[in-house]
């Protein structure tokens, strides 16, 4: 019969999801093997590191003798004349010879990077590729790199090996570690020769150079916008899919990235270390402050190509251009309606569920909305902050203000598609539009008979909403009351 060829654990790189049983467990990096002979061959890495001290989450094993595996038979015989380092292996040290020589033989056909070694060549590839055989048998994420999925690994077990002295946090990878240590050092040796800003690791300096470089390599296939990092492009293709796989364990709130994750569970703690100088309001991050002072200051950095207004932030900037494209892409599963903004949507649920959470202290009406609820309280108020200048009338809302204010400039900017007559206020257009269509949405409860404005239905109804509080006359519509309202003012100045 045939034998069957076996294959090493260690080399093998197939994707099938059997994967051998691995006891034999390295005691100073937690590394773990198939057979002894294995493990015994890896010690020799570690001797003559000076580490003698176990590792945090190290396993042992039944029936084997944790000071036999500590025992290997040889040393590191080979070293270098250059630098004095030694190697249990005389490949490796021809390999490491070339650090000093500059000595790189392989080169990547694809970008034409070169390399010390073969394998080193062969990693590089799998970018290209986009190979990934090594696959994690407990959550199924694979990975380009043998050394990715062992420390990866770790994730799992709990491992974390790497301790820091100062502050007692631990680390999977002892770069991890080097590159913490430094924060407490305030060790920065990677300076930008541009703008002289200094960082810890040598990515993150390498990262910030494409900025001045105006390098976007990363290109989204959904909108064509480009990122100088693939991290970046990532998360920005999360706003296509609505993906959101970071979730808040006190509210259920799901986010894009960590980072806002972790800026939204501050706020459940009371943490907002960061104060406004003006009004001493604090806020979750700078950024937020940064966003926030542009009230006192009034900069508007944000302008629109299209009509010219300004703003502060740029969502809103993004929210204000959708009224000249059109666009709508938020619809409700209910209706079916859509809207401009997430926000607009939300509000619009309430009227599909009936909720209505702002409660007025005064009268102890409801509203669905805080905004609907501080408009509300300005009939309590007596509030008016919006003066015309034209004829000194004062209005509660900004948008009152602006219909009020196109009287006087005759502007009327709302144009009917059918008759091209045109109207001062939205919702003038929309009740004459009903005149085109034959709609008649408000309908008698008691006949049934159908009416295209409210006012026509509380005529038919006799019912008299609008009640005038000088002299308590009722009328059928606000337009009426308020012509009435002014007999009493001109007998007031007379």
């Amino acid at each position: 019969m045939k034998r069957e060829k076996r294959l090493d654990p260690l080399s093998d790189t197939s994707s099938t999801p059997r994967t051998p049983k691995r006891i034999h467990e390295c005691s100073e990096c937690g590394k773990s093997f198939a057979r002894r002979s294995l493990l015994l061959t890896h010690r020799k890495v570690h001797v003559g590191s000076g580490s003698s001290q176990d590792l945090e989450g190290e396993e042992s094993f039944p029936g084997k003798n944790s000071k036999d595996l500590r025992s290997p038979p040889t040393l590191k015989p080979y070293k270098c004349e250059e630098c004095e380092l030694c190697f249990n292996k005389k490949s490796r040290l021809r390999t490491h010879q070339k650090i000093h020589t500059g000595e790189k033989p392989y080169q990547c056909l694809e970008c034409g990077n070169f390399f010390c070694e073969k394998a080193t060549l062969r990693n590089h590839e799998r970018i290209h590729t986009g190979e990934k055989p090594y696959k994690c048998w407990q959550c199924g994420k694979s990975f380009a790199q043998n050394s990715s999925l062992w420390i990866h690994r770790k994730t799992h077990v709990g491992i974390k090996s790497y301790k820091c002295f100062e502050c007692g946090k631990c680390f999977t990878q002892s770069s991890t570690l080097r590159s913490h240590e430094k924060t407490h050092a305030g060790i920065k040796p990677y300076k930008c020769f541009e703008c002289g800003k200094c960082f810890t690791q040598s990515s993150g300096f390498r990262r910030h150079q494409k900025t001045h470089r105006g390098e976007k390599n990363e290109k989204c296939l959904e909108c064509g916008k480009c990122f100088t990092l693939r991290s970046t492009l990532v998360v920005h293709q999360r706003r296509h899919t609505r993906e959101k796989p970071y979730e808040c364990l006190e509210c259920e709130k799901r986010f894009v990235n960590s980072s806002e994750l972790r800026n939204h569970q501050n706020w459940h703690k009371g943490e907002l270390p960061h104060r406004c100088g003006e009004c001493g309001k604090s806020f979750v991050t700078p950024a937020h402050v940064q966003i926030h002072q542009r009230i006192h200051t009034g900069e508007k950095p944000y302008k629109c190509g299209e009509c010219g207004k300004c703003f502060s932030q740029k969502q809103h900037l993004g929210r204000h251009q959708r009224i000249h494209t059109g666009e709508k892409p938020y619809k409700c599963m209910e209706c079916g309606k859509c809207f401009v903004s997430r926000r607009n949507l939300r509000n619009h649920h309430k009227t599909h569920t009936g909720e209505k959470p702002h409660q007025c202290i005064d009268c102890g009406r409801f509203y669905s909305t805080s905004s609907a609820l501080r408009s509300h309280v300005k009939i309590h108020t007596g509030e008016k902050n919006y003066k015309c200048l034209d004829c000194g009338r004062t209005f509660a809302h900004s948008g009152s203000f602006r219909s009020h204010s196109r009287i006087h400039t005759g502007e009327k900017p709302h144009k009917c598609s059918e008759c091209d007559k045109c109207f001062s206020r939205k919702d003038y257009l929309v009740m004459h539009q009903r005149i085109h269509t034959g709609e008649k949405p408000h309908k008698c409860l008691e006949c049934g008979k159908c009416f295209a404005y409210p006012s026509t239905l509380r005529w038919h109804t006799q019912k008299q909403p609008y009640k005038c509080t000088e002299c308590e006359k009722p009328f059928h519509s606000k337009s009426k009351l308020e012509k009435h309202q002014k007999v009493h003012s001109r007998d007031k100045s007379l």
